[in-house]
């Protein structure tokens, strides 16, 4: 596989298809960076084996994709089917999940002895030691969640939901409510008379030292939270 372009590819009605792509482009489609198919495309063909540069025939296309027309079966390709990475890319894609995942269990995991999230780093060290091999495609949840079950021998985790009852003063509710929110699903809420806002917010455990800070960051202090069953 060259660095300037890689191989995309779907089985359908036991058939293979096949398309050559330019490697960070056909990425930055996948992703939803760029819409033209046309930019991404070493070539306007549909192969077998591009490798090989054996071409499949119109009837193959029709069958499988009910079209002829390469550009729209490059789409259904390069959106279903697998995209072959350069090692470049490989590296940035699984660092980048890396990270995504170790965010998200410091954000959902606390330590069970202080039920405080572990710090990033202490949990980078730990998944270190078990070598998971982070799958640059599988969800950050999925993986996460994995990851935490083989952690628990090294690193004592939980993930735990908390519910926390929320007052904002009238002068900063409509501004603080939407930052409110991002940090878990609201189970209740009423807008009261004075104009102030109180919620009942479910989160992650290991969110409620973040949603503090922010609470009394849009607040300037003046919001309330605690804990509540």
């Amino acid at each position: 596989m060259s660095e300037k372009y890689t191989v995309a590819r779907l089985t359908k009605e036991n058939e293979h298809f096949e398309i050559l792509v330019k490697p960070q482009k056909a990425l930055d489609y996948r992703t939803g960076k760029i819409a033209g198919i046309s930019e991404v495309l070493v070539a306007d063909f549909i192969f077998s084996d591009a490798n090989k540069g054996t071409k499949v025939s119109e009837e193959q296309m029709r069958k499988a994709f009910g079209t002829t027309d390469p550009l729209k079966i490059a789409d259904i390709i390069l959106k279903k089917g697998t995209l072959q990475l350069t090692t470049e890319q490989r590296h940035k894609m699984i660092e980048d999940k890396r990270k995504q995942i170790i965010d998200f269990i410091s954000r959902q995991a606390v330590d069970p002895k202080t039920n405080l999230p572990h710090p990033p780093m202490r949990i980078e060290n730990a998944m270190e030691q078990i070598r998971y091999s982070i799958d640059p495609y599988k969800p950050v949840e999925e993986q996460a969640k994995e990851i935490v079950k083989l952690l628990r021998p090294v690193l004592p985790l939980k993930i735990e939901q908390i519910s926390v009852g929320v007052r904002i003063p009238a002068e900063y509710s409509a501004r603080a409510y939407g930052a409110m929110k991002s940090f878990g699903t609201i189970k209740k809420e009423e807008w009261r008379a004075d104009g102030s806002w109180y919620g009942v917010i479910e989160m992650p455990a290991g969110s409620y030292a973040s949603f503090l800070n922010k609470l009394g960051d849009v607040t300037k202090g003046s919001g309330e939270a605690k804990v509540v069953t």
